[in-house]
């Protein structure tokens, strides 16, 4: 298992010392994900912190139609799991599903307790993690109430640019609220700007 990845994504924050690399050596495991493997689905407790080594997720919920709504999409050297099951310990309302063939490193709630009470760099780490994570639905239901449809769909561009051209137009469509029919139309006027 390599954690060059990880421990390069630490270095973000505080970077971690030899006894803190060893420490959550000890307690990540790796696992290896085919596409449409979910991490999680509707109704049970989420128990991981999943940090993806490669591939891509999304974090979705669906409504009494059965229509998919995303609500974050997760790639390489990023975050991703359901905070609310995983704090609470209760069952998750949410799927995360890979759209790709994946490698994700995971710590359990249990092991992310010890890492935070015995090293507190983790504690800081994971903290600015988890803000700038809640930062980012902030400013995504801001947008959901007061951008137009290529406002978000700009705005998705700037922030996923590494995404566009591997998630299918139906799952981008979902996460800015329209029909795949309407973010046709609107990356067809973005290009002919």
């Amino acid at each position: 298992m390599s954690l060059e990845n990880i421990i390069n994504h630490f270095k973000k924050y505080l970077p971690l010392n030899n006894e803190e690399i060893q420490a959550l050596t000890s307690r990540i495991t790796e696992r290896k994900i085919k596409r449409r493997q979910f991490l999680l689905q509707e109704g049970d407790v989420c128990k991981y912190f999943t940090y993806i080594q490669s591939g891509c997720f999304k974090m979705y919920g669906v409504d009494d139609k059965g229509v998919e709504h995303n609500l974050v999409f997760a790639a390489e050297d990023d975050w991703i799991s359901d905070i609310s099951s995983l704090h609470r310990e209760l069952p998750s309302k949410l799927y995360i599903e890979a759209i790709e063939p994946s490698v994700v490193l995971q710590i359990s709630k249990g092991d992310l307790w010890y890492l935070y009470t015995n090293f507190p760099k983790f504690d800081r780490n994971f903290r600015v993690i988890i803000e700038d994570k809640y930062i980012e639905l902030q400013e995504r239901l801001l947008q959901t109430f007061s951008a137009t449809a290529l406002d978000r769909y700009e705005r998705f561009m700037d922030q996923y640019p590494h995404l566009a051209n591997r998630l299918p137009n139906t799952q981008i469509a979902s996460y800015l609220g329209v029909t795949a029919e309407f973010l046709s139309k609107i990356k067809n006027d973005r290009f002919k700007k």
